[in-house]
């Protein structure tokens, strides 16, 4: 596992770069992603309601990883999509290629250093509303490659965040609060997921970056 220090240190980096006019590498990135008009108005429609069985959350609740195509699973396809010049094995591990990280501007070479971030967490959306969701729907969702729900990141960057909410975790690059807030508010719409008062004001706030 990385030091927090590397993904700083990375940060810190892009912002100098972007300071001096060098733009953010080129990647590919989750679909579905809406204009800020159009999350602003899903964000509107969502219901604001308080977290409910906070206590009953189990990671195994939600399987992952689905096998996608042949050999390769929701992770694999994931990291082949979001990363350039991907070789993978036989068995679809990747075996080389680079995966730049939006959330802390950060490039890696090995997909060990890479996590396959649930952009809605998986405990977040149980207590948003999963709870009373099939076993079947909740595997869906934890493997939902149709939405902007599954980004490789830096690993560490993903453990940071762990199950928390824009209200107290965003980005360590505050020019991606745009994105990930509009990538945010798409997951919670499309699965008709509640969203706390103090949630839709931080996804409010962040949305009035873009």
């Amino acid at each position: 596992m990385k030091t927090l220090l590397r993904s700083a240190l990375a940060t810190a980096l892009l912002a100098t770069l972007l300071q001096f006019g060098f733009g953010t590498p080129a990647f590919a990135t989750a679909p579905g992603v809406p204009t800020a008009a159009a999350a602003k108005t899903q964000l509107a429609a969502l219901t604001v309601a308080a977290w409910t069985h906070t206590t009953t959350y189990d990671r195994d609740l939600f399987p992952t990883w689905d096998t996608i195509s042949g050999t390769c699973n929701t992770r694999e396809t994931v990291l082949k999509r979001d990363g350039t010049s991907v070789v993978v094995s036989s068995a679809c591990a990747a075996t080389s290629g680079k995966w730049y990280s939006p959330y802390d501007g950060a490039t890696w070479t090995a997909a060990s250093d890479v996590d396959i971030d649930h952009m809605v967490p998986l405990k977040n959306a149980w207590i948003s509303g999963a709870w009373a969701w099939t076993t079947a729907k909740r595997e869906s969702f934890a493997n939902d490659l149709t939405n902007p729900q599954l980004w490789a990141v830096t690993d560490n960057v993903n453990q940071s965040k762990s199950d928390q909410s824009p209200d107290s975790w965003k980005p360590p690059l505050s020019s991606y609060y745009c994105t990930y807030s509009r990538a945010w508010v798409r997951v919670k719409y499309v699965w008709a997921l509640t969203v706390t008062s103090a949630e839709k004001t931080a996804l409010t706030s962040m949305l009035a970056t873009c």
